[in-house]
């Protein structure tokens, strides 16, 4: 089966050589997305002093930049956000975190809920705490 690659205008540049999605018959898989702001690559909500500690930190706002970059990726691939019929969620602290995302998230899916995985982990690639993994179902 032929698949097809799309790379989102305004969505974030990936951090590797991927796809921002691939497309397999009626399938769209997205690859990880995380909060990053598409024009000046920083995270929202996310400061650092010159030294490299953090000096303000607001999950709130990462959760709303990774759906905003859901949508992105999603429209440039012609995608709904309706059509997502599941989402991977990789929280860097649980813990910490959890509440707030599951908060968030209801706002965002409150008529479509795909199924849904969150899963802890140690760190991401860049100083983000969160990303999605999506998958949806294009119409015919």
């Amino acid at each position: 089966m032929p698949s097809q690659k799309f790379d989102a205008p305004g969505a974030p540049k990936p951090v590797g050589l991927y796809p921002h999605a691939r497309k397999a018959g009626n399938l769209l898989f997205l690859s990880g997305i995380g909060p990053r702001n598409p024009e000046t690559n920083g995270v929202p909500g996310l400061e650092q002093s010159a030294s490299g500690n953090y000096t303000a930190f607001d999950f709130e706002a990462q959760c709303h930049a990774v759906f905003q970059n859901v949508h992105k990726v999603l429209e440039g691939s012609g995608a709904r956000w309706e059509d997502l019929v599941d989402v991977t969620v990789f929280l860097t602290d649980m813990k910490r975190d959890f509440h707030t995302y599951n908060r968030i998230y209801a706002e965002y899916f409150k008529d479509n809920q795909p199924c849904r995985t969150t899963v802890g982990i140690d760190s991401l690639p860049t100083p983000i705490a969160i990303e999605l993994k999506c998958i949806a179902v294009l119409p015919d």
